[in-house]
């Protein structure tokens, strides 16, 4: 079965950085479309960034501060968090899209406060 296993969250000062990782498993890694959403609380969960062969997409108040990056040999997609904000803050989720099905990893919390 599919599987999309997130970690790297945690606390950081506002300012700092964090990686976060998703491993996948049970369906063709390279031909999926791999994305990170995140949901703060009281707020709908919202695209952070997306990933396809070659064409990367973000949400306009993460660019030029985050990173998505995939390894289709390893079939992880990760991101980098500089500059991090506090309204970063959330739980962020590996999300992953392959015939017209979406799948969730369970998410992992983020929380940028000094």
């Amino acid at each position: 079965q599919v599987q999309l296993v997130e970690s790297g969250g945690g606390l950081v000062q506002p300012g700092g950085s964090l990686r976060l990782s998703c491993a996948a498993s049970g369906f063709p890694f390279s031909i999926a479309t791999m994305g990170w959403y995140r949901q703060a609380p009281g707020k709908e969960r919202e695209l952070v960034a997306a990933i396809t062969t070659g064409v990367t997409n973000y949400a306009d108040s993460v660019k030029g501060r985050f990173t998505i990056s995939r390894d289709n040999a390893k079939k992880t997609v990760n991101l980098q968090m500089n500059s991090l904000k506090a309204e970063d803050t959330a739980v962020y989720y590996c999300n992953a899209m392959y015939q017209f099905t979406t799948y969730w990893g369970q998410g992992t919390q983020v929380a940028v406060s000094s």
